[in-house]
């Protein structure tokens, strides 16, 4: 009897331990960059300035987050042009690059627009964001105002169609090769997705320019974006896995617990998923 009340307590104690067990290149071109392009615009300047991925996380659902995203990619369709067509472009996760596109007729279905201050007044389709990142970057600008942090919204939501006249337009002007340095062909914005603004400062006369990286606001940005659902989605020195220039002024909204994992893994997001131009 005494030996089976020693191998009870063993078996308990066992069966207890078991339980006890995250550099200034040129100046703009409207809207251009990657993000962004250059077009003329009705307004001041008639034309908006430059616009336009450690360790692994211990937190579970993050984790989870990004195997999902991964198996997303299995929806995703190889065009005849060797470049994909993303299969859910609805997702906040999706990754769009030159190489990823987003189907030509994609438009969000939940676009508003967010209650922060533009740099320009008259309505346009730029100030708008869909819902979900809209109600973040509200946060972000609420939260750097507490800071003294005065930042500007300058271009969000931008369809196919303008797409294709800014980067046709750039091409007339800056001819090919500078253009897609700074300037996205149409269905590889990520402006189309609707999760990306460009931002600014009277720093830099609201211009997006590289040196709003080294302003204030800029450092700011690049210290606290994350903490609402945002990262810089162009990195500096990652031209070659995104394909395109350091671009500190373009926010992406891709969730709370992904944007500190990339944050904090200082990583881009091709990097992040594991998805890279030159692998498609």
């Amino acid at each position: 009897m005494k030996k089976v009340w020693i191998l009870t307590i063993l078996s308990i104690s066992l069966t207890a331990c078991s339980f006890s067990s995250s550099g200034n290149e040129q100046q703009s071109k409207e809207d251009v960059p990657a993000s962004s392009q250059k077009e003329s615009e009705q307004n001041a300047a008639d034309k908006e300035n430059q616009s336009s991925s450690s360790e692994e996380t211990e937190e579970a659902p993050a984790e989870e987050e990004k195997d999902t995203a991964s198996e997303k990619t299995e929806k995703d369709k190889v065009l005849e042009d060797g470049t994909v067509e993303v299969g859910e472009p609805e997702s906040v996760q999706v990754v769009v690059n030159k190489t990823r596109k987003l189907p030509g007729d994609y438009v969000p279905e939940d676009l508003t627009v967010p209650n922060v201050p533009f740099y320009f007044t008259e309505d346009h389709p730029k100030k708008q964001m869909r819902e979900e990142a809209a109600r973040a970057l509200e946060e972000l600008f609420a939260a750097a105002e507490q800071d003294g942090i005065d930042l500007v919204a300058a271009s969000g939501y931008r369809s196919y169609d303008r797409q294709k006249r800014i980067y046709e337009r750039n091409v007339e002007v800056y001819g090919k090769e500078e253009t897609d340095t700074f300037s996205a062909q149409p269905g590889t914005s990520e402006h189309q997705t609707g999760l990306a603004m460009d931002v600014t400062s009277a720093q830099v006369a609201f211009k997006l320019e590289q040196s709003f990286g080294e302003t204030t606001e800029g450092e700011w940005l690049a210290d606290h974006a994350h903490e609402y659902g945002f990262i810089i989605r162009y990195r500096e020195g990652a031209k070659e896995i995104t394909g395109y220039m350091y671009e500190p002024w373009h926010l992406r909204y891709v969730g709370k617990e992904i944007s500190t994992d990339v944050h904090e893994q200082a990583v881009t997001l091709e990097e992040f998923f594991g998805l890279y131009p030159s692998d498609e």
